[in-house]
């Protein structure tokens, strides 16, 4: 018989796990398996060669690959093992992220050849989306199939210090069934460039806004954030906590930061990020004794963000003023990390976050997952994760986010299934 590729399901969300294999090859042979996608017109690859079985049989489920871009077991590595093909670039979705990505799977041995296709998908059938330009709010809803007063639990949706709107997070929330506000910041139409001197406030009409404008199920409104968004979601969960169902907090930063490399020239990277009442929130660059960016300016290529961080928190005096008052968030926190994260110490932020609400018992669900080898782009599942060196989309300074494609791999499988589940858990809770 011919040699056959088989992909299941061959149409779901991103989310979903493919279950590939082939079959029909000689007993023994060895089968060559390339993966092709293209990600906002730039064609991605990976390749792996894999031994058949006695049966001449590949599962990739169950098998490890003799060579290629990944190695050990991994039914979806040759999709998180992809890298561009002669091109930096770093976009993993297509625009609009509603249009699905399509990936062409050809397994050759021999002579034969074999191929199958399959897609995935960041807006289930029935999501919908809309462009928010109201009450100064620049940023993008989505919402769940039949949405409606009252019928969903809602999610705002902020990002870190690259600015931007993140629909490709809104579009998969509302794919699980929130109502989705991917706001942004800075770095979009009609705001500023630059993350420096940004007004709490603004954040706080976002929530007032998602809420009037949804009416969400048991009024929950949850916040996400990564990096500076992570930072900013435990912030605004404690500066205004009766409007904060639940704290999602990637990669997040457990004290407040300056403008770091997002920031206005004009201002300076030590200047402050957020302002509240008008006034700059202390931030752990002000008065520090020990800080110096000396270790991330001067050292090898790829620069490691974190490095600099680290001078800052020796100081604890500057570390207390810029502590985030994380016990006067009323709702459940979770966060998530990677130990090798190279833009900041995110698994010392959330172990000081975590260990600040065990002191003050606090009276909701707190979780951390931790990612051994993970870096600082924890993202959701079945994304390439091979691109972790880059030029700062604001600095231009060529950095490493830190994780191996693996480790980076499996923090964004089970992060994802993570958030998942605690938002279900906070929902009914809210709703009891």
């Amino acid at each position: 018989m011919a040699l056959t590729l088989s992909i299941t399901p061959a149409d779901a969300l991103i989310d979903v796990p493919r279950h590939i294999r082939v079959d029909h090859a000689q007993p023994g042979q060895t089968v060559e398996i390339t993966a092709l996608t293209r990600r906002k017109g730039v064609l991605w690859q990976s390749q792996a060669a894999f031994v058949a079985d006695a049966h001449g049989t590949v599962d990739l489920s169950r098998d490890a690959p003799a060579s290629g871009d990944y190695a050990g077991v991994a039914p979806m590595g040759l999709i998180w093992s992809q890298s561009p093909v002669d091109s930096p670039s770093r976009e993993q979705f297509n625009l609009p992220v509603a249009e699905p990505l399509v990936t062409d799977v050809v397994a050759r041995a021999g002579g034969a050849q074999a191929q199958a296709s399959f897609i995935q998908r960041l807006a289930c059938e029935g999501v919908t989306r809309q462009d928010v330009r109201e009450e100064g709010l620049v940023g993008t809803l989505y919402l769940p199939p039949g949405a409606g007063p009252g019928t969903h639990p809602a999610v705002m949706i902020l990002n870190g210090s690259g600015g931007g709107i993140n629909e490709p997070r809104a579009a998969l929330y509302a794919s699980r069934g929130y109502a989705a506000f991917a706001l942004a910041y800075f770095k979009a139409p009609g705001l500023s460039d630059y993350i420096s001197n940004t007004p709490l406030e603004y954040f706080q009409t976002g929530l007032r806004w998602l809420r009037k404008k949804v009416q969400p199920k048991h009024d929950f409104v949850a916040i996400s954030g990564q990096s500076r968004g992570g930072e900013l979601v435990l912030l605004l969960g404690a500066t205004f906590p009766e409007e904060v169902s639940a704290v999602v907090a990637y990669v997040p930063g457990a004290v407040v930061h300056s403008g770091q490399n997002a920031c206005d020239p004009k201002i300076g990277r030590e200047g402050p990020t957020w302002l509240l009442g008008g006034k700059p929130i202390p931030h752990v660059w002000e008065n520090n004794r020990t800080a110096t960016w000396a270790p991330f300016d001067e050292g090898p290529a790829p620069h490691r963000h974190e490095k600099a961080i680290l001078t800052a928190l020796q100081d604890p005096d500057a570390v207390a003023r810029a502590r985030i008052k994380v016990e006067d968030i009323q709702g459940p926190v979770i966060m998530l990390s990677g130990t090798d994260d190279g833009s900041w110490p995110s698994s010392l932020y959330s172990k000081m976050v975590k260990d600040k609400l065990a002191e003050v018992k606090h009276p909701y669900p707190v979780q951390w997952l931790d990612y051994e080898n993970g870096g600082h782009s924890i993202l959701f599942p079945y994304v390439p994760t091979t691109q972790h060196v880059y030029a700062h989309p604001v600095s231009g300074k060529i950095s490493t986010s830190g994780g191996t494609p693996k480790d980076n791999a499996r923090a964004d499988q089970e992060s994802w299934e993570g958030v998942l589940k605690f938002l279900d858990a906070a929902v009914r809770a809210r709703a009891a």
